[in-house]
């Protein structure tokens, strides 16, 4: 939600951006979120590829699962982005252990 809540010091590099449907799950799902926040979460979306679970992704999951001791969360975004051979946009310290993805932080 850094790039939604304007806290991201470096604009995103221009090019095509997949989210995982856990993702997307989790930012619609905020209790608190006001109705502003929840247009641009959609808007956002709309500029998105968002990835569902297939049997590719559900495979990875359960293979990155196992070997990291993901959250399940995690182990589907780590699986989208290996599915997609795509790269990471992720803050969180814990997934640079998964190396079979390629993860950058974002600066905030």
């Amino acid at each position: 939600m850094y790039l939604l809540g304007g806290r991201l010091l470096k604009p995103l590099p221009v090019g095509e951006f997949y989210l995982s449907v856990i993702s997307e799950i989790e930012m619609l799902s905020y209790p608190a979120i006001a109705a502003d926040e929840m247009l641009r979460v959609q808007q956002f979306l709309s500029q998105v590829t968002v990835i569902g679970i297939d049997e590719d992704i559900k495979n990875h999951t359960i293979m990155l699962r196992k070997k990291y001791r993901l959250k399940l969360p995690d182990a589907i975004v780590c699986a989208s982005a290996l599915s997609t051979n795509s790269l990471l946009l992720s803050n969180d310290t814990q997934l640079s252990r998964v190396t079979e993805i390629s993860i950058n932080a974002v600066q905030v």
